[in-house]
């Protein structure tokens, strides 16, 4: 067999119809900051013309977008327009502040790592013509009775949870700063820049990058109920009628899925007001192909193509533990989150969070989860060894005993290719 047999083999029978498997599924490995293998297998989406899932197809990547807000947030604070311990309040142009907390000011980078006191309540994304103040102000409309912020017992600046909404404000922050749109400022100036195609809105999407936009699936009726007997169900991005018009977006919000979607236009849009409709912290179209540009940069300490891109001192905040589980002062998620630092985590190989099953390997990276996709991007700190995965689809609920990992506290889907890509590396 050849080097990489087994590991074809492996990606090769997760692709399917049935129970933990994927519509499809894509792979690179990277090792010494090269190439080595690469996968694609199953379909980007059904419909009329089936699209075979390739490494240029798009997908709403969920939260792997984080980093690329961060990006934005570092290259702000390299030209000294941004501190990341500003209260927040000098950005946004009004006091902001944790009810309980009110004497303690609410950073840039408790936003990034999450211990910020909010939290995401039911709607975390809200239409272009609201202010972003309206989830913490008692008469907001989308206050949900102060359920934006952490109990008493969980201070500002010292408990960690993970909260979408943080991306949302940070977005935010970014347009206010720059007096830019989020999604052009990340445009012209991250995406831009590695060389990655894509984007934000899928109407604002060039006809050839819209051609490759791939579709999330689930295995749901009607009704919401899970459902291994029926066909895969779009969930995210079926565009079967034609391009959405150019400046519209369509509102993001996986917990409240079964609204009905309404679209917005941003013609009269401000910006610097509220940033979440571009889903900052989940909302970036890109492929496989982008995702390991991301990762070759990340391992380069900044650098791409011979062009300083960020700092080694900005990857070196991004990547390290900013902060660490000591058993009381964080939610980690079935311990599958254990340290954080700005848009990216770390997983200790010996942890419950780990993705390999025979050996130790400690990773640094962030994984994506939402509408049915699951994807991933990480790698080894202090080499150029590394692996991105994107799987467009899951045919079963969460709280299914079937989706729960066999030597780990990560989902199925997640070990079974990570542990794959890990034991290959």
């Amino acid at each position: 067999m050849g080097e990489f047999d087994l590991l074809e083999k492996e990606l090769r029978d997760m692709v399917g119809n049935h129970y933990t498997q994927v519509p499809g599924l894509g792979a690179v490995l990277i090792k010494e900051g090269k190439p080595v293998f690469s996968f694609c297998g199953g379909y980007a989406g059904f419909g009329a013309q089936p699209k075979l899932f390739k490494a240029d197809s798009l997908f709403r990547i969920a939260s792997v977008s984080k980093q690329f807000t961060i990006y934005a947030i570092m290259q702000l604070v390299e030209a000294e327009k941004l501190n990341l311990d500003a209260d927040v309040s000098d950005y946004l142009g009004y006091k902001l502040r944790h009810p309980e907390f009110p004497d303690v000011k609410i950073t840039v980078r408790m936003l990034a790592n999450h211990t910020s006191g909010l939290r995401d309540g039911v709607v975390y994304c809200i239409p272009p013509g609201y202010s972003i103040r309206a989830f913490f102000i008692p008469e907001g409309k989308f206050y949900e009775d102060g359920a934006h912020f952490s109990p008493a017992s969980e201070p500002v600046g010292e408990f960690f949870c993970y909260c979408n909404l943080n991306y949302g404000l940070l977005g935010t922050i970014i347009e206010a700063v720059t007096k830019e749109r989020f999604d052009q400022y990340l445009q012209n100036h991250v995406l831009r820049e590695l060389d990655i195609t894509g984007g934000y809105l899928p109407g604002n999407l060039s006809a050839t990058e819209f051609a490759s936009l791939g579709t999330l699936y689930q295995k749901r009726d009607i009704e919401g109920k899970w459902r291994d007997d029926m066909p895969w169900r779009p969930v995210m991005d079926d565009f079967r009628e034609g391009q959405p018009a150019e400046d519209t977006v369509t509102m993001q919000n996986p917990y409240a899925l079964h609204d009905d979607p309404q679209v917005y236009s941003l013609e009269n849009y401000l910006s610097g007001t509220n940033a979440t409709f571009f889903a900052p912290q989940g909302g970036l179209r890109i492929s496989l192909e982008g995702m390991y540009n991301t990762l070759i940069m990340l391992m380069d300490k900044g650098e791409f193509r011979g062009q300083s891109f960020l700092s080694e001192t900005s990857i070196n905040e991004m990547t390290k533990a900013q902060w660490s589980y000591n058993g009381s002062n964080g939610d980690t998620g079935d311990d599958t989150l254990l340290s954080y630092g700005l848009g990216l985590y770390q997983i200790r190989g010996d942890s419950p969070a780990r993705v390999c099953q025979r050996h130790d390997i400690f990773l640094v990276g962030h994984t994506g989860q939402a509408f049915g996709l699951y994807s991933g991007m990480f790698f080894i700190p202090g080499t150029k060894n590394g692996f991105v995965y994107i799987m467009n689809g899951v045919g079963m609920s969460e709280d299914d005993e079937r989706s729960h990992g066999e030597f780990s506290n990560n989902f199925i889907w997640e070990e079974k290719v990570m542990n794959a890509l890990c034991r290959a590396l």
